[in-house]
């Protein structure tokens, strides 16, 4: 028996991808024998499997062709597989490799229905992002340290390594500064619009002890480090002036210990472990008051909270003059939410309500790092996508895909097939609105990944002197030229982390922190990215338009973005030897490493482009 069925391809399934609600899904497959008896094996998610009889609708060569509808469908995931029977015999089919149908297959296709009501706020869909580590980035003048949470010590070098080595007790305490401020990110706002910057991503900005700020000391105060809330309101209106949106890092599943809410060391005086009828004491879990909590991965100095507490979520989210909402009326366009598979679903709606009802083209931007469209987290199915809570997530699935080809880890079809299977998952505006990176805080440095150097093989200290050799930064830069095209032409927001686009190297946490080189940097570099944001600035189809893939061979992929009128053939060679595409040009938006005539393109050894084809 012979199943041909294509999940991208409209002559197979209608609606592509995801299914809004209201609208139905339409099936069809050809298969042999022609007179076989067809099935649609369906089920929605939590639910058993339904066998839909399929309609014959009639023959194509050697092929009968069958279709099914299904309407009426809830928002939420289902799944899908076919059988066929002929001559009393049954085959299974599911998905297979590369998105064909697979004889005694058990994976099945999947299907999203959504909410299309549900709007991502279109400023933000296909905008150039940049992700500013606020005391690693630029310092203007001085701040009032007098109430800075201590111990603390500054770096007088700028180009020191961040601290990496354990004190005498054997802890990292995250407690050295290198002085960023938010009055140096405004001063460097010409910089960053030069550059097709149209939205800045900060990490945490509130009060903490530590320089990354993810512990949260007081989320209604700006750090004393950063600055005042004074600095942080100029600091949006000067962006705001210039086009620019900015948006907060909001940690909302855990707090630090030296904090007004849990105030592990009396600093406060009114916190759940000073003060045992702390109005904060509920938020947190104790297991054996006031010694043993549960903490965020084991970190004593991060107590989980308790999300779904009423007074905490009056606090954050459901007061008149919750967090959420104070930052929104100061200037702040949106939260990215710090482990967003932490945070219920409950606290995900009753925040993206609140955020909407204060600023209704906010947007809300999830840290998720696998396919957020059929995200398990502690045993539940998320709804990031379908049940009104995320615009968008922190896309690393495309980071993985992105390094993993350029590097030569996969072939040009896998990559196609792992980028294609997120383009069919998400809704069209989530995937607009989320983040595509190729480094984060989070990460080693882009350059320091791509140059193929294995710091697994080092110690912790060879890390951290780590430079690449000259070979290497070749190796490196080269791969990096490709990785940089492809984050601005795929689907998605583009997003860089700060220096990056200068060639800033290092491994992982705190190396990949180090502050801002103002006075070095390859301009090289510097030029790739600003071009490709000019390209995305200034193309719908980059920003919002369709993916279509076209020519896919070693090391080579291409494929179309199509909005309206606009048809944009998106190229890059990563193999050793040029590459033709006989596909005619209409012109050239950015290119490198390329020849074209009217007839064909070639793309030398790690050449790309994007060309107007209709």
């Amino acid at each position: 028996m012979i199943l041909l069925f294509d999940s991208r391809n409209t002559e197979f399934k209608r609606p592509f991808g995801c299914v809004p609600l209201g609208a139905e899904l339409c099936i069809t497959v050809y298969v042999q024998p022609k007179n076989s008896e067809a099935f649609l094996l369906f089920r929605r998610d939590g639910e058993e499997e339904k066998w839909i009889p399929m309609n014959r609708m009639g023959s194509k060569k050697e092929y009968g062709i069958f279709t099914a509808a299904v309407s009426g469908l809830s928002a939420g995931l289902s799944f899908y597989r076919f059988c066929l029977r002929s001559g009393g015999k049954e085959t299974i089919f599911g998905k297979g490799a590369f998105n064909e149908p697979e004889q005694n297959g058990q994976n099945a296709w999947q299907v999203l229905c959504y909410d299309p009501s549900s709007h991502a706020p279109q400023p933000f869909c296909g905008a150039v992002y940049y992700q500013i580590f606020p005391d690693r980035f630029y310092q203007e003048g001085t701040c009032d340290l007098s109430e800075k949470l201590t111990p603390y010590w500054i770096h007088e070098n700028k180009s020191d390594v961040p601290q990496y080595q354990p004190d005498e007790h054997g802890e990292i305490k995250n407690n050295d500064f290198f002085g960023g401020n938010l009055r140096g990110i405004q001063a460097k706002l010409d910089d960053l619009d030069e550059l097709g910057v149209r939205v800045l991503y900060l990490t945490p900005i509130f009060m903490a002890y530590s320089n990354h700020r993810y512990d949260t000391a007081d989320y209604l105060r700006v750090d004393p480090m950063l600055g005042t809330e004074d600095d942080f309101r100029a600091l949006c209106c000067k962006a705001h002036e210039k086009g620019m949106k900015i948006i907060l890092d909001g940690v909302f599943s855990h707090t630090g210990d030296n904090s007004v809410y849990f105030d592990r060391y009396g600093h406060f005086g009114n916190g759940a472990v000073s003060n045992p009828v702390s109005p904060y004491r509920s938020w947190y879990r104790f297991t054996n008051y006031p010694n043993d909590y549960e903490c965020w991965w084991g970190i004593r100095t991060l107590p989980c909270v308790e999300e779904l507490n009423p007074s905490y979520l009056e606090y954050m989210i459901t007061g008149r003059d919750s967090v959420i909402r104070h930052w929104l009326r100061l200037g702040a366009d949106g939260y990215r939410l710090d482990v967003a598979d932490e945070l219920p679903d409950e606290f995900l709606e009753l925040l993206r309500n609140a955020v909407k009802e204060e600023k209704e083209d906010a947007v809300i931007i999830g840290e998720v790092w696998e396919d957020a469209s059929n995200k398990i987290s502690y045993g539940k199915r998320r709804k990031y996508f379908y049940g009104a809570e995320l615009d968008g997530v922190m896309n690393y699935v495309f980071r993985g895909a992105i390094i993993d080809f350029v590097t030569g880890v996969i072939s040009a079809q896998q990559w196609m097939e792992q980028v294609m299977q997120l383009v069919e998952n998400y809704p069209a505006e989530a995937l607009s609105c989320s983040l595509n990176l190729l480094s984060t805080h989070d990460t080693g440095r882009i350059l320091t990944v791509l140059a193929g150097t294995d710091g697994n093989q080092m110690s912790r200290d060879e890390r951290a002197r780590a430079k690449l050799d000259e070979k290497q930064y070749e190796l490196g830069v080269k791969r990096l030229f490709a990785a940089v095209f492809l984050l601005f032409t795929l689907p998605g927001s583009p997003c860089i982390y700060y220096g990056d686009e200068i060639g800033m190297q290092g491994y992982e946490d705190p190396f990949n922190r180090r502050f801002y080189e103002w006075d070095s940097g390859d301009k090289s570099i510097h030029e790739i990215f600003k071009r490709m944001a000019k390209v995305k600035n200034t193309s719908r189809a980059l920003q919002v338009g369709e993916m279509e893939p076209c020519f896919v061979t070693e090391g080579f992929v291409s494929f179309y973005r199509k909005y309206k009128g606009e048809s944009l053939l998106c190229a890059v060679n990563c193999s050793c030897r040029p590459v033709t595409l006989p596909v005619s040009c209409a012109g050239v938006l950015e290119g490198m490493r390329y020849l074209k005539n009217d007839k064909k393109i070639t793309l030398l050894p790690f050449g790309s482009g994007v060309f107007q084809t209709g």
